[in-house]
């Protein structure tokens, strides 16, 4: 799934809110950020938006969702009030990248469909995909972009988790994955007499890697059913295999390649041990910005009108 795509899925199922501005009717004011207010009726009908439709919350879950919003609401403003400022804005062609990759994803019609069972029109849409993408780039400008991992943390990393880089014995194979032994047999003769398995297995697979002809990718032992491990440990390179059964059908395996045990060097598990720790000081960082704004921000909750 595409990084648009997601913000696209965000906004259908989680519509923030626009904070309102003093002046305004409000006469159960629920949140104040710096100034600006929501109001109970604001957020609950925000809410509601947010969740499945049709789902029935006992009291403790839906008081434990609504104080997890709330402050998601807090935290979205505090972020594009820094973007303000900061001068941290999108250009025109940002945003029309976004939203083209995003709508790209969709057919027009269940596009349109998603936008009206969540209440909204294209102007609110997009609205709401222009803020989330202001809030994502004044969090990479602000606080991801300050941030450098360097061969040294790297190193001391990898000597102080050699084990995590030993790599086990690894197989690959395709499957077709069938409802009956007797189909499962006749497929069986079909590639005994040369037929090509992923084509097979995109034709006749019930398991959803039949997209990709069955593919099972690497594996080791213990992640597949035992099944699966009794068979396949035991054959060869372009060896077939098959009817066994499992819980889930009948299977035939195709065996396509073996890795043997092996311990990854430092310069091999550099890049991923440098992406580990870039994610986790990311992670410490951008709360510990969020911690800053908050305590510079003038932030009134009224919890009571939750209970």
């Amino acid at each position: 799934m595409g990084r648009y795509r997601f913000l696209l899925l965000l906004l259908f199922g989680l519509v923030l809110l626009g904070c309102r501005e003093r002046g305004e009717a409000a006469p159960q004011v629920l949140l104040k950020v710096n100034g600006r207010e929501v109001s109970l009726d604001e957020f609950q009908k925000h809410f509601a938006r947010s969740l499945p439709q049709d789902q029935q919350l006992a009291d403790d879950e839906r008081i434990e969702l609504e104080r997890a919003f709330l402050v998601r609401i807090v935290d979205r403003e505090l972020t594009l009030a820094e973007a303000e400022r900061l001068e941290i804005a999108l250009t025109a062609e940002e945003l029309a990248a976004a939203e083209a990759e995003a709508r790209s994803d969709y057919p027009e019609e269940e596009f349109r469909a998603g936008l009206k069972a969540r209440g909204l029109d294209e102007k609110d849409w997009r609205r709401e995909l222009e803020e989330s993408l202001l809030m994502e780039k004044v969090v990479r400008l602000a606080v991801y972009d300050r941030i450098a991992v360097g061969d040294e943390q790297v190193a001391a990393y990898y000597r102080e988790h050699a084990e995590a880089f030993a790599q086990p014995e690894q197989v690959r194979a395709r499957q077709i994955l069938v409802a009956d032994a007797a189909e499962g047999q006749r497929l069986l003769s079909e590639l005994q007499a040369g037929a090509d398995f992923a084509e097979l297995a995109r034709l006749h697979s019930l398991s959803p890697d039949s997209e990709e002809g069955g593919d099972l990718g690497f594996f080791t032992q213990g992640e597949m059913p035992p099944e699966f491990d009794e068979v396949l440990w035991n054959m060869a390179e372009g060896d077939l295999g098959g009817v066994v059964r499992s819980e889930y059908g009948y299977h035939l395996f195709q065996f396509l390649e073996r890795r043997p045990a092996l311990r990854l060097s430092l310069e091999e598990a550099r890049e991923r041990i440098r992406s580990r720790l870039r994610q986790g000081a990311e992670e410490e960082a951008y709360q510990e910005w969020l911690r800053g704004l908050r305590e510079q921000a003038a932030i009134s909750i009224n919890w009571s009108l939750l209970d």
